[in-house]
């Protein structure tokens, strides 16, 4: 994408491309700043709609109330679409050792990409190597300060911990990385076992 000003259907016809083809598509490497951007100027107009106290504004907020909604959906549709897509880019690179370029990924999904790849291929050696060698494997901990990571017991819906981020649903025996506060709830109420 070259230098495209963000609209509601410009986001339509990015997620519409990323659903229908195989391949990341280009996009300006600015692209979550100019999301972020265009998102704080909807927000703007909505809220100085409801500072005026007309009838008109009203099905003017609703409108605009409705629009901000429907961007916000299509922007998670986006990024989970690229997510998925950068994910399996990872596993292929971790598994092929062949890094490539030109995959289009944008610079915050670079770093990622290159943390997941460098995970991926020293969880494979590892666990690899000691069933090839007959020994058991060892269970990598998460490098991060503040995360525990854990194995989920039983089913967990979605939910809000008390930093205010969304984490779930979580099937049974998923592994999770959580922050420290939010795995231990887990641990607490018997849904979840530290790893």
């Amino acid at each position: 994408m070259t230098e495209e000003i963000i609209t509601y259907e410009v986001l339509y016809d990015i997620l519409r491309r990323e659903k229908t083809r195989q391949e990341l598509q280009k996009l300006d490497e600015n692209f979550f700043n100019d999301i972020s951007s265009y998102i704080i100027k909807k927000k703007s107009i909505l809220d100085d709609l409801k500072s005026k106290s007309s009838i008109f504004a009203q099905k003017e907020i609703e409108k605009t109330e409705k629009e901000l909604i429907n961007i916000k959906r299509i922007i998670k549709d986006i990024y989970d679409k690229r997510e998925s897509k950068v994910l399996q880019l990872a596993l292929s690179a971790s598994i092929t050792n062949k890094m490539q370029d030109g995959y289009n990924l944008l610079p915050e999904e670079k770093i990622n990409f290159d943390n997941l790849v460098k995970f991926l291929k020293i969880s494979r050696e590892d666990l690899l190597n000691k069933l090839m060698g007959e020994e058991k494997p060892k269970v990598i901990k998460s490098e991060q300060e503040g995360i525990k990571t854990v194995r989920i017991l039983q089913p967990v819906p979605r939910f809000v911990g008390d930093d205010l981020n969304e984490y779930g649903p979580f099937d049974e025996e998923y592994i999770a990385s959580l922050p420290i506060k939010v795995a231990e709830l887990l641990i607490k109420n018997n849904k979840a076992e530290e790893i």
